[in-house]
């Protein structure tokens, strides 16, 4: 290899901080031969942690620790271009209303892509990723905004795409009655008292599920947040007919959806039933 050569490709691999990744496309993109990338991991200059996937080491890298999930999504976004976004509960989580426990294992981490790589599910991350589909909205673009401020940092930018509060908690009510569950979410709702009504009426209009709208406004009924008053129902698609969800539950009389009791009563004072 020309030193000329070499020097290019010292100064492109530079440009990922320590503690980022890059993956064969990147590589493959930026004219780095496998060869090159062969000689490059024999010098310890990167990692490869899966095939198609390596890793520019931090001084402080232990082979046994695993991966921070917040390096591998900003290295994946701003580096990378892989297009997703961070979505449900953890993005709720993110925007502070995270007012839920972790049961046991690793964090989980809601993953909204047409398609994730591959290499994902094989590498070492203090997560584990959840993927889920972008057909909740007919704009999948909708309500996704870029995190800058993670309180992260891996030697560089540490921004990644998540989804709004707003369009976080339709997300988390499509998972019903899995993931948070109920009862989790019922104390998500009460922390949102900010959310943007203008917002709000945006992604309801375009959620492609009548499910998700109807449990919107069962929580959203229970709460009363002033933000509540600014939404036309008179625009939105509740389509027709009783709705089964939850087995056992009851018909939410307003709704027509099928609900834990204590979610069946109508009005604020239905959370303390």
């Amino acid at each position: 290899m020309s030193e000329q050569k070499e020097t290019k490709i010292k100064n492109l691999l530079s440009s990922v901080p320590p503690g980022g990744l890059v993956d064969a496309a990147w590589l493959a993109r930026h004219d780095v031969a496998r060869p090159t990338v062969n000689g490059y991991v024999k010098r310890g200059w990167l990692k490869r942690l899966a095939h198609g996937v390596y890793l520019r080491p931090a001084s402080t890298y232990d082979a046994d620790q695993p991966l921070s999930w917040q390096a591998v999504m900003a290295s994946m976004d701003a580096t990378m271009n892989i297009q997703f976004h961070v979505g449900g509960m953890t993005a709720l989580s993110l925007h502070g209303h995270g007012h839920y426990a972790q049961v046991s294992g690793a964090e989980r981490v809601s993953l909204y892509a047409d398609k994730l790589p591959g290499w994902l599910s094989r590498i070492k991350v203090n997560a584990r990723f959840e993927e889920r589909s972008l057909n909740l909205f007919s704009d999948p673009n909708l309500g996704v905004e870029l995190l800058k401020n993670t309180g992260f940092s891996f030697g560089g930018d540490a921004s990644f795409s998540l989804s709004s509060p707003e369009r976080a908690v339709l997300e988390a009510l499509d998972e019903l009655p899995e993931g948070a569950g109920f009862d989790q979410l019922d104390m998500v709702f009460q922390g949102l008292a900010s959310l943007s009504p203008r917002k709000l009426m945006a992604l309801l209009q375009d959620c492609r599920k009548v499910k998700v709208v109807r449990l919107f406004f069962v929580f959203a009924d229970r709460h009363g947040h002033a933000w509540l008053k600014h939404l036309d129902k008179s625009k939105l698609d509740f389509g027709k007919g009783d709705r089964q969800l939850v087995k056992g539950g009851k018909i939410h009389p307003t709704y027509r959806i099928t609900v834990p009791a204590m979610f069946a009563a109508i009005g604020r004072e239905g959370s303390d039933a």
